[in-house]
């Protein structure tokens, strides 16, 4: 049985987490390699108009008591709920956790006269109408980046995956900066901002680069290179801790985990664990190639950001860079995912999440979020329907606990 490593919000904002000690002190090997953290921030929604409400305090006052009390947290803006899942072996677990905890959201929710929605945006509601939730952390932020911040009306998905050994984590980081376009591609869902279709499949990409510290990392070399980029903005005051810095991709060391963050909010559950069940594999796959004393191949950042912004615009219709072949031609982003799935899929046979992993080829077929919703705003150009849409594939049946 693994360790309970996982606070009970795991997502570092917000989550109570001491800032001083060592920037070289971690938790990397204090727990089952490739245990699982998720986090989903979700909208809450006015029952009847389907525009967010800033009733976070009604929701966290509905759950005090409850047991899942410390698995639902504010976020930024009160029109913002996050929850986390507790540690998990396995994305099943993942799926167990998940149908429990947003069951019992949207039942809450339910019974407040409101709905919740998780995609990467709202489609219509306006930035400028949130109020900023009543916690010191969130006014500090508000107050040193202004208008960065008061714009941050965005929702995410966050996985984090535990490896055993800091410099094994920060070489999966380097292999995994190849794959974060897929990751985008699968999960993008938020092709709308302030009512306006914007063409694009991740809109949500576009208003969170405007953050200090965010897009894909840089490579690191080993540990001590992390320790000491990261050592220089905490001692020269620019951050209080390494959770203000918001990669796409980052190390978590007081968790042990590496936490995968470029996913958009994804509406449908059964997406949420085919994505977990992708980066299982895939850290497992550069934690092997690790172990075997290969070298794993990193690239430019200008390039895995170009093919980063053509999976924002494209999703999975997205002309990417084959970086791993060299290739002179963009293939489609399917393809690159296909292909890491076959490569991929021995490790999830290891690790027991066959089943989970072909939800990635279902998204696939299917599309992904910003498809779904584009669909729906397409059949008759009405906004309202495409909120109401997510807010009924969000939600699953609440189960006793």
């Amino acid at each position: 049985m693994a360790k309970q490593i996982y606070p009970p919000s795991i997502t570092g904002k917000g989550s109570g987490f001491a800032t001083g000690g060592s920037v070289l002190d971690h938790a990397f090997g204090t727990s089952d390699a490739y245990t699982l953290g998720v986090e989903e921030e979700y909208m809450l929604l006015d029952g009847e108009t389907f525009d967010l409400v800033q009733h976070i305090d009604t929701v966290l006052a509905a759950v005090s008591g409850h047991e899942l009390e410390a698995r639902i947290n504010p976020e930024l803006m009160q029109s913002v709920l996050e929850i986390a899942t507790p540690v998990c072996h396995t994305p099943a677990d993942v799926e167990e956790q998940l149908r429990k905890i947003r069951g019992y959201v949207c039942e809450v929710a339910r019974a407040q006269g409101l709905r919740v929605g998780s995609a990467g945006t709202h489609p219509f509601s306006l930035f400028e109408r949130q109020r900023i939730t009543a916690r010191d952390r969130y006014r500090n932020l508000v107050d040193q980046l202004q208008y960065v911040a008061r714009r941050e009306l965005i929702f995410g998905l966050h996985i984090h995956v535990a490896v055993d050994d800091p410099e094994k984590a920060v070489q999966v980081v380097n292999g995994l900066l190849l794959h974060l376009p897929q990751l985008l591609a699968l999960s993008a869902s938020s092709p709308f901002w302030r009512g306006e279709p914007t063409g694009l499949s991740s809109s949500r990409q576009m208003v969170f680069a405007a953050f200090p510290r965010s897009g894909p990392p840089p490579r690191f070399k080993d540990y001590a290179d992390y320790a000491a980029v990261v050592g220089q903005l905490e001692k020269t005051g620019c951050i209080a801790d390494y959770t203000h810095i918001w990669w796409d991709i980052r190390l978590h060391p007081r968790l042990g985990t590496v936490e995968i963050r470029i996913c958009d909010a994804t509406t449908r559950m059964e997406d949420v664990v085919a994505l977990t069940a992708y980066c299982q594999a895939l850290v497992k796959h550069y934690c092997e190639q690790f172990e075997r004393g290969e070298t794993i191949a990193s690239y430019h950042r200008i390039l895995t950001t170009e093919n980063k912004w053509l999976a924002a615009r494209y999703g999975l219709e997205a002309p990417l860079m084959d970086l791993a072949t060299g290739k002179r031609n963009r293939v489609p982003v399917a393809r690159l995912i296909r292909r890491a799935l076959k490569e991929i899929e021995p490790h999830a046979r290891e690790l027991g999440s066959e089943r989970e992993l072909e939800g990635v080829g279902e998204i696939l077929a299917r599309g992904n979020g910003s498809d779904r919703q584009l669909r729906v705003f397409n059949a008759n150009r009405d906004i309202v329907e495409v909120v109401r849409e997510i807010a009924d594939a969000t939600e699953v049946a609440a189960v006793p606990v």
